[in-house]
Order: structure tokens, then sequence, then C-alpha cells
């Protein structure tokens, strides 16, 4: 089992940044690729960026990149999401989301494990 528990959302303006966190416990962590997902109100959640287990390999949506990056540290057992050029779009709920063998790591499908989500407010 996988416990994860998001941080780091908060109000800020657009142009700002913001660094999200997800601490998981238990056993998995280092053999699970991550995710990042949001949901906006009023619409479906949506991939955000994912990393595999070793970091190795990154992935992330059209609307984000160059913008946001994806990292893990294995010992902290910690996957983070550092957002830079913020914009009112960005504003949702964002979860990080965790598998161990995804088929399709960009479907929500894919992941077994999720956190309660933490809240990204962008204002213009």
């Amino acid at each position: 089992q996988v416990q994860l528990v998001e941080s780091g959302g908060g109000l800020v303006q657009a142009g700002g940044s913001l660094r999200l966190s997800c601490a998981a416990s238990g056993v998995f962590f280092s053999t699970s690729s991550m995710g990042w997902f949001r949901q906006a109100p009023g619409k479906e959640r949506e991939f955000a960026a994912a990393i595999s287990w070793s970091g190795g390999s990154t992935y992330y949506a059209d609307s984000v990149k160059g913008r946001f990056t994806i990292s893990r540290d294995n010992a902290k057992k910690t996957v983070y999401l550092q957002m830079n050029s913020l914009k009112p779009e960005d504003t949702a709920v964002y979860y990080c989301a965790g598998t161990r063998s995804p088929p399709d790591i960009y479907y929500s499908g894919s992941y077994s494990y999720w956190g309660q989500g933490t809240q990204v407010t962008v204002s213009s």
C-alpha cells in the first residue's frame, strides 16, 4: 500500500511560482511511477506530469510543458512539481498519484494510489 499526502498549494499571482510536494508512505514508492493530475471546477481531471520510478523519464501535458518540472527523491519518498510562469488557467486542485505498472502513464485510470489534493489558485 502507498499513501500520498500533497502540500505546497496556495494562492499566487499570474507569472508566479509554486512547488508542490507529495510525501509517500509504504514500501512501493521507489518502484512506482508517479504522476500529477489536476481538476478545475466543472472540468474533468486531467494529466499534468509524470515521472518514471527511476526518475529517468518524465512526461508532460502540452499545456504545462516548459513551465512545470516534475522530480522525485526516492530516499525521501517524495515527488515534486515545480510550477513556474503560472497562469489563471492553471487554477485547479492538484492530485498526486502512483502506479507500479502503468499501461498508459497519461491516463488517470492507470494509477492505483491517490492523494487528497491541494488547491492551487492563480489570480490574474
